[in-house]
C-alpha cells in the first residue's frame, strides 16, 4: 500500500557517538589494546549526519545509526589489521584507515547518481566533509600557524598505513609546534599510536582547509607546503 514508518535519528553528535560505542561489537585479540580517538568517533558520526542531508543519498531509504555502528567497527578492524602487519600492540585508528569506510558506507546507504560509478566519489566527498567539520570544531586554524610556518620552511611529511606509529609520532619532535594541538587531541595520551593518529588528523585537516598540499596513492600520503 506504499505505507511508510517515519522515524528520527540522533540530532546531537555526542548522542550518536554514545550509541555507536554501546552497540559496536568489541574487537578483542590476544595482546592487542584497542582505543578509538574521540575525534575519529566524531568523524564517523558526522559522516552519517552529512549523508542524511546529501541530495546524492536516497533519503526515503534513510541513513540509520546502523551505518555509524558499521563504520565504527570497520575503522577499528582496519586499524587492527594495520597494527598486526606492523607488529604493533596498540590499535588506534588513523586518518589512513578511513579509506576502509568506502565499502562499509556504500553497503549501508543507497546512493543516487546520474553517472554510473560515482558512488565512490560521493562517499569520498562525504568523508572529507566529515573530517573537515570535526577539524574546524576542534582546532581553530590560528592555533596551527606555527605548524604551517614549518611547512612553508620546506618541511615534508610522509604518512600511510605502512608507516609505524613511532615514526609518525616522532614528528612532534621534528615539528615542535605540532606537540600542543596533538596532545590536546589525545587528551594527554603520549603513546606513539595515539600521537600518530592525532598527527595524521592535524595534517589532513590542514590539507582539507587548503593550507597544505597532499599527494596520495595506494594508502600513502605526502604533505607539503602550498
Amino acid at each position: 500500500f506504499g505505507a511508510q514508518i517515519r522515524t528520527h535519528y540522533p540530532l546531537e553528535v555526542e548522542t550518536e557517538v554514545a550509541i555507536a560505542e554501546q552497540e559496536a561489537a568489541a574487537f578483542a585479540a590476544p595482546g592487542l589494546r584497542v582505543s578509538m580517538p574521540p575525534f575519529l568517533s566524531e568523524v564517523i558520526v558526522n559522516l552519517s549526519h552529512l549523508a542524511r542531508q546529501s541530495p546524492h543519498v536516497n533519503q526515503r531509504s534513510g541513513v540509520s545509526v546502523r551505518l555509524t555502528v558499521a563504520n565504527y567497527e570497520t575503522l577499528v578492524a582496519n586499524a587492527a589489521r594495520r597494527a598486526l602487519r606492523l607488529g604493533e600492540t596498540d590499535v588506534v585508528p588513523r586518518v589512513a584507515d578511513l579509506e576502509a569506510l568506502a565499502a562499509s558506507t556504500q553497503g549501508k546507504i543507497e546512493i543516487e547518481s546520474v553517472d554510473e560509478g560515482r558512488d565512490g566519489q560521493v562517499v569520498e566527498n562525504l568523508l572529507k566533509g566529515a573530517v573537515l567539520t570535526v577539524f574546524r570544531d576542534r582546532l581553530p586554524i590560528e592555533r596551527l600557524r606555527p605548524v604551517l610556518e614549518a611547512f612553508e620552511g620546506g618541511e615534508v611529511v610522509h604518512t600511510g598505513d605502512d608507516t609505524p606509529a613511532a615514526e609518525e609520532a616522532s614528528l612532534v619532535e621534528r615539528i615542535p609546534a605540532l606537540r600542543e594541538p596533538v596532545l590536546d587531541l589525545t587528551g594527554g595520551d603520549e603513546s606513539p599510536a595515539a600521537i600518530a593518529s592525532a598527527v595524521e588528523f592535524v595534517l589532513e585537516g590542514l590539507h582539507l582547509s587548503k593550507r597544505l598540499n597532499k599527494d596520495a596513492a595506494a594508502g600513502k600520503a605526502t604533505y607539503r607546503g602550498r
